[in-house]
């Protein structure tokens, strides 16, 4: 199943700013607010041997072009200045260092990424996109994180995900959590005879995320690295329900047959093996969804 899709775990909604440790309900609309500024990670060198690889129109350019689609916090969305920002803009970032050249970012809708991509004007593809096997069939992938469903629950009030009966879950609307995966536990609970999960959907994350801290829902669910953002912004008041499951990774799109796709992999893996990527999924409260080793098209569905 595909972590992001047009119809996939990802609605195209906004989240609103986790601010200052503390979710806020009204007055929320704004798609570009953030939650307190993340650090970048510095020291990040050149490397000769991994950037002498590169196609020659990216060596002679000196940019990566990169097609994102935003809002999708942490991974990448606006700061208030406008400014495209993002656990995978950082690792991007990261990544163009290691390689000497800069990465340029262009907004796209989410479903034209991969035909402008097979059209030559993008060179990257960066937008929280699910390897698929389907999708490794138009494009190569670079693997670079792992994500999968995610619950969490008020701190010390455990929450089983598989025997969630009878409880208040948050989800995000249209999001799989709301259409296919909570409502399939609750069928299950039914069918045995027990209550039906009492399932809460929001417009946006933000709101599905506060009601589980104000304690009017006993869990939620959604994306890995949303729930494990939200977590880090919460100031300890909601924690991790359980393991991640239907895991999949995440990886950067290229035209098939580009050289480009094994570039990126070697300098994905360079920062793997520094310790920078780590670095950059700590600051971002996503280290769960870690890999520690970067393949070229890793589908496993």
């Amino acid at each position: 199943m595909s972590v992001r899709s047009v119809l996939g775990r990802r609605a195209l909604q906004t989240m609103c700013v986790l601010a200052g440790g503390a979710l806020v309900l009204t007055g929320c609309s704004n798609s570009e607010d953030s939650g307190p500024a993340v650090q970048k990670v510095g020291g990040i060198e050149k490397v000769d041997s991994i950037a002498a690889q590169l196609p020659d129109k990216i060596k002679q350019s000196g940019k990566l072009v990169v097609g994102v689609n935003i809002p999708y916090q942490p991974n990448e969305y606006k700061d208030p200045s406008g400014k495209i920002v993002g656990f995978d803009v950082d690792m991007m970032d990261a990544v163009a260092a290691t390689l000497g050249v800069k990465a340029e970012y262009l907004e796209s809708a989410f479903e034209k990424i991969i035909p402008t991509i097979q059209a030559g004007t993008y060179d990257v593809g960066m937008s929280s996109i699910t390897d698929s096997k389907e999708r490794e069939q138009q494009v190569d992938f670079t693997t670079y994180f792992s994500a999968g469903i995610q619950w969490a629950q008020q701190k010390g009030k455990p929450v089983d995900p598989d025997n969630a009966c009878g409880k208040r879950v948050a989800v995000q609307a249209t999001t799989v959590e709301h259409t296919d995966e909570v409502p399939a536990k609750s069928a299950k609970c039914v069918a045995e005879g027990k209550p039906a999960i009492d399932i809460k959907s929001f417009d946006e994350q933000s709101a599905a995320t506060n009601a589980l801290v104000l304690g009017q829902v006993d869990a939620m669910s959604a994306d890995s690295p949303v729930t494990a953002y939200a977590i880090k912004q919460s100031d300890g008041k909601i924690e991790k329900a359980g393991a991640a499951f239907d895991s999949a990774p995440y990886g950067w799109a290229v035209p098939k047959g580009s050289p480009l796709a094994a570039v990126l992999q070697k300098a994905v893996q360079s920062l793997i093996d520094n310790g920078k990527y780590m670095e950059i999924a700590k600051n971002w409260g996503v280290e769960e969804g870690a890999i520690t080793k970067s393949v070229v098209n890793g589908a496993v569905s």
